[in-house]
């Protein structure tokens, strides 16, 4: 899977949909790449326990906006949000192993 390139990126209505050379179609909903962030602070914080009394930051209530997607080399992408995070780099491999589709995930 090491050499799968993206021919194709779109950012469309809450989601990013990556078109492979292998023809596969991979849809990424923000939400989930939010969560999925490889970042060590967002790693960090999602290995916290909850906290029930924690104030939300005016930034964890706007709606999730990607501004920019930007390519690192040839081997990931630096998605920039619209609150400003910036840091994770999501590796090709990382972001097709998000693929939720029912062909990415046979049982």
């Amino acid at each position: 899977m090491s050499d799968l390139l993206p021919t194709k990126l779109q950012k469309a209505s809450g989601l990013i949909r990556i078109t492979w050379s292998d023809g596969h179609e991979s849809v990424h909903p923000y939400k989930t790449l939010r969560a999925s962030c490889p970042c060590a602070g967002c790693k960090e914080e999602s290995q916290k326990p909850a906290d029930p009394f924690r104030v939300l930051k005016p930034s964890e209530i706007a709606p999730l906006e990607v501004k920019r997607i930007d390519p690192v080399g040839r081997y990931a992408y630096r998605i920039t949000w619209a609150d400003g995070h910036d840091t994770g780099i999501f590796r090709l491999d990382y972001l097709r192993s998000l693929c939720r589709c029912p062909e990415c995930h046979k049982l």
